[in-house]
């Protein structure tokens, strides 16, 4: 398993039908703030974090690193996808060997219901698959979050656990390695 931060950075942007994945920049450092004070999208991963903590925490160019993704649509960030190395904490759990890379996304709520979290993580997807040829992608996300899990599901990432943590049921998933060219 190759670690994503190994990867050649940052590539060129990434256009979609109506968006533009690209890496971070100065401009996003308020949306990135926003997306982590949000209580509504922070709902299923623990809370959102205090304004105040993330104006005195959050870099003047938040999320400066390979894997990290601002999703643009009509010049303004609304999300970021993440392609982050996978590290469970459990040295004896099955999801160690399922891949090294996990897969992670935030929206603010105005872009919810688009189709703009499918279309940014299919593009970053696309790309990892294309830079690291073969190599799985996971995904956790809370059962109760049924948006998430729909996109899990059209992104292809099916079932490998269910288990308990942070008081609530959690869903680990594996997209099975694009097929490299022979």
């Amino acid at each position: 398993m190759t670690d994503p931060r190994a990867l050649a950075w940052p590539p060129d942007p990434i256009r979609t039908e109506r968006l533009v994945v690209r890496e971070s920049e100065a401009r996003d450092r308020a949306a990135v703030i926003e997306l982590n004070a949000s209580p509504e999208v922070y709902a299923y991963l623990g809370g959102p974090r205090p304004l105040a903590e993330l104006e005195g925490t959050v870099p003047e160019v938040p999320g400066r690193r390979p894997g990290f993704f601002v999703v643009e649509l009509d010049g303004a960030a609304i999300g970021t996808v993440e392609l982050d190395p996978h590290t469970p904490e459990l040295p004896d759990s099955p999801r160690r060997e399922a891949g090294g890379t996990a897969l992670g996304y935030l929206f603010l709520p105005h872009a919810w219901g688009r189709g703009y979290a499918t279309e940014a993580c299919a593009a970053a997807l696309h790309w990892f698959d294309a830079a690291l040829p073969g190599e799985p992608v996971v995904l956790y996300t809370q059962t109760a979050n049924a948006r998430s899990m729909r996109l899990a599901a059209k992104l292809g990432f099916t079932e490998r656990e269910r288990f308990h943590a942070y008081d609530a049921e959690q869903w680990f998933g594996v997209r099975p390695p694009a097929t490299p060219p022979a």
